[in-house]
């Protein structure tokens, strides 16, 4: 198997098509598919969330020369690659090692099963309405879940996500029926809108700023602050699960217990 063939295993998840969707209809950025192609035959892969020094060395023990992230690992900025640059270190790394790199980001977001949907499914929910609609696949859901008090709800999620940083902003024994949840950086004014325009009680993402977190409280809504890493690491690994079922050799998930 070679980088490509791996690729369009990953693409059964979540095909590229649905990265250029979302960058053309709602005016994203994104760079995935393959970043490295040493043009060896894959003999294992390491599925990783990010292309962290961890990962990389984590690959090199186990023997495996490939790596899948999420987030890509050349988002863009780069004119030049060297082993002694901070921001392109880890990609001359894999170079020399004969390490190839796929990196799988907003299609693996929005896909019908892909971390977005996966970040509800671990909140409890089962069924969306969805804000961003593709194709295939969507981005930004509210749903029902099992009314709990919302100090009890943030202690569930924190064990469902192996998650010890869990921030939650008001009420903490408001009972939490209906929840907006957002994969990774979602925190913005038109999920604002979708989530009071579907009557959620409670707004989960990662990295909020501030002014959000003020403008969701004045409509009415609790907030819970997952990790970044937390809020998709959850839906990489369900879909690391999926792929490896169908995958020819060896495979390992790396978790970099320090961002959970």
């Amino acid at each position: 198997m070679k980088a490509d063939e791996l690729l369009c295993l990953l693409e059964k998840i979540g095909p590229l098509s649905l990265s250029r969707e979302l960058c053309s209809k709602y005016g994203y950025y994104d760079n995935s598919g393959i970043i490295v192609d040493c043009g060896e035959e894959i003999t294992g892969v390491l599925f990783s969330l990010d292309l962290s020094r961890g990962a990389l060395e984590e690959a090199k023990r186990r023997r495996l020369n490939a790596i899948v992230t999420h987030h890509p690992a050349i988002y863009g900025g780069i004119e030049n690659i060297s082993v002694t640059s901070p921001s392109t270190s880890l990609i001359a790394d894999c170079i020399r090692w004969g390490i190839s790199v796929i990196s799988m980001h907003l299609n693996f977001d929005a896909a019908p099963e892909g971390i977005d949907y996966h970040l509800m499914l671990g909140l409890g929910g089962e069924a969306a309405d969805t804000m961003q609609k593709l194709s295939c696949g969507a981005y930004g859901r509210v749903y029902d879940i099992t009314p709990r008090r919302m100090a009890d709800y943030a202690d569930y999620v924190g064990q469902r996500f192996s998650s010890r940083r869990i921030i939650f902003y008001g009420d903490e024994n408001r009972i939490i029926r209906r929840v907006a949840s957002f994969c990774g950086a979602g925190a913005d004014d038109e999920a604002i809108a979708f989530a009071k325009e579907k009557g959620a009680d409670l707004f989960v993402s990662s990295d909020i700023k501030h002014h959000v977190i003020t403008a969701l409280s004045a409509n009415g809504m609790n907030v819970m602050q997952l990790t970044h890493y937390a809020s998709e690491n959850y839906g990489f690994k369900a879909i690391y699960i999926k792929i490896t079922e169908g995958l020819n050799v060896p495979a390992a998930y790396y978790c970099d217990e320090g961002l959970l």
